[in-house]
């Protein structure tokens, strides 16, 4: 196959920027790599098979090593763990299975000696159900933190039972209307029952919640990635929502949360939040997790005026199958339709089965991961990583229901498995407990640790991990890559996603990704007879034969991956 990808040079030599507008000074996190770690899985400090906040401190040499520019640690607020840490009893204190507040501060005064920063998570739109704020609330209708929460009475059915007031279903199934109290009403939750809402069209909610924000920007933190953002707010009008063919995992009515998020109030909010923000030194970055395939509506949660969300999360990689163009559009549209604004790339996370499984084909598994790491960090992007990945961890979903510790596959078993299979132990060496504890881990470690480690790719030449690191330092030594912004080429090609990283101050770089399990032969540069285009200097290749490869002729393997710098 032949990819002629002619409009090059003409980007080269005149400067064409098409894809984006940079900022005249780049914020920290534009371009950063952020590294969600999961807090009970990623390093136990103390032997009870729960990892900690004095086990990350522990493994930060690594992770700067790697290159990251900050973590994002999931909550480790006080709770009952029912949610394991998204439902929060407590939201300025840390849970004593992490550690104390000491361990928090030293956590932050180590980061940043190696110039990491720490991201919180903000669970904003409810409370667990022990929360002192909600025990106050549910216990009299007089109570001054009854309006904290969402209450009705409900409707009374012909057998003179207490019915919901609507149809409306938790995301995690079943009816999102619980009663509790003395009174018997019932509260609202879009999550489970020991997560009720919180009722943010009350100011003294809105009041509480801020000053729960600044308790931790006062402490360091370098901001927050807010849980689930868009459901802050639900139709007052309670409707009953629609209602699709079949049933969902559950067993309940396919369901519509169209009546339970996306409400505009949330704008409204986010931009009073974002002035929090701006009010602090360092460039305080505001994350939001939000699923969206339109990127219009994406576009709208970095606000009208640019004053809302730093990054919305864009989730439109997660459900891809390995296939060129669905990539390429995929990642263009999340670079070209946010208005200039710095986009966030989401391949893995701690609610999807990881990426090694869901893109693998059982046979070129790691050069799929190799070519998904490069169109994640080789693009205009923040990029987030998730623990693991680096090295390739597989989802380890549990074969029995008994073994099962998530809820959702609790309620769901065996269609819905749950999401325990990609939160098991982070695989630091190829021991019993893979480097994770020396107790009993709190999921099983996967057999797979015995080879799939850090030690085993640290060094190793040829390894995902190294891959990874290329990539990482690329984007922090390269001013193309880590500034430039970017122009697809040739979107007719039918196994490959080619793209160019263009600044003024550097010469320019070339991405090549085959995305099928056969060569294929590109061309970049037509005319380089002409004399206009020298050659190409390899910055990162999969395989050592791409090395001398020419402008006329890169001639990937299977799932090749080349970046190499345009020579004038």
């Amino acid at each position: 196959m032949n990819v002629r990808c002619s409009g090059l040079l003409a980007l080269v030599v005149a400067s064409v920027l098409p894809v984006s507008v940079a900022t005249a000074k780049a914020r920290w996190w534009e371009g950063a790599v952020i590294y969600e770690i999961y807090p009970r899985s990623f390093q136990d400090s103390n032997g009870d098979g729960v990892g900690d906040l004095p086990g990350i401190i522990s493994r930060l040499d690594y992770l700067k090593a790697l290159g990251v520019d900050a973590i994002w640690l999931t909550p480790i607020y006080p709770s009952p763990q029912v949610d394991f840490g998204y439902d929060v009893a407590d939201y300025t204190n840390i849970d004593p299975q992490f550690g104390t507040l000491k361990d928090f501060d030293r956590l932050v005064a180590e980061a940043k000696k190696r110039g990491i920063r720490v991201l919180m998570d903000m669970v904003l739109n409810h409370t667990s159900d022990k929360h002192a704020w909600f025990l106050e609330s549910m216990s009299s209708k007089d109570n001054p933190k009854r309006d904290w929460y969402v209450w009705n009475s409900g409707r009374t059915g012909k057998d003179g039972k207490r019915l919901p007031p609507n149809n409306w279903q938790s995301l995690f199934g079943h009816s999102a209307w619980t009663p509790a109290g003395a009174t018997s009403d019932l509260y609202y939750h879009f999550f489970y029952k020991q997560q009720p809402d919180l009722n943010w069209r009350n100011p003294a909610v809105e009041k509480a919640m801020f000053d729960a924000v600044r308790f931790w920007l006062d402490r360091g933190a370098a901001g927050y990635r807010f849980d689930a953002v868009d459901t802050l707010f639900e139709v007052t009008d309670l409707r009953d929502a629609k209602e699709g063919p079949g049933v969902n995992a559950y067993g309940d009515p396919a369901p519509d949360f169209t009546l339970q998020s996306k409400q505009p109030e949330v704008h409204d909010v986010l931009r009073r939040l974002r002035a929090l923000a701006d009010s602090y030194p360092g460039d305080r970055l505001f994350m939001g997790e939000i699923y969206s395939k339109d990127m219009a509506e994406l576009a709208s949660w970095y606000g009208a005026k640019n004053d809302e969300l730093h990054l919305p999360m864009n989730m439109a990689l997660l459900p891809l199958d390995v296939d060129a163009a669905s990539f390429r559009k995929a990642l263009e549209a999340g670079q070209t339709q946010l208005g200039g604004n710095v986009p966030l790339f989401v391949t893995d996370n701690h609610d999807q089965p990881r990426s090694w499984d869901r893109y693998g084909d059982k046979t070129n598994d790691t050069a799929i991961a190799r070519a998904v790491a490069t169109m994640l960090l080789g693009t205009r992007s923040t990029a987030l990583l998730y623990y693991g990945q680096e090295i390739g961890m597989l989802t380890t979903a549990p074969t029995r229901v008994e073994d099962v510790k998530d809820p959702i596959g609790i309620t769901g078993w065996p269609k819905e498995k749950g999401r325990d299979g990609e939160r098991t132990p982070m695989q630091w060496d190829g021991s019993k407990n893979a480097g994770f504890t020396k107790g009993t881990p709190w999921l099983p470690v996967p057999s797979s640790a015995a080879t799939v480690n850090v030690e085993a790719q640290r060094n190793e030449q040829d390894s995902l991990f190294t891959w990874y690191k290329k990539l990482i330092t690329l984007r922090h030594t390269n001013a193309a890559v880590r500034d430039g912004l970017t122009t697809f080429l040739d979107r007719d090609a039918q196994h490959a996603v080619v793209w160019l990283r263009t600044v003024k101050s550097a010469a320019p770089v070339v991405f090549a990704v085959n995305m099928k399990a056969e060569a294929v032969t590109l061309t970049v540069a037509a005319d380089v007879a002409q004399g206009r285009v020298k050659g190409l200097k390899p910055l990162a290749v999969s395989h050592e034969v791409l090395k001398s490869s020419t402008p006329d002729a890169i001639s990937l393997p299977p799932f090749g991956v080349y970046i190499g710098q345009i020579q004038r």
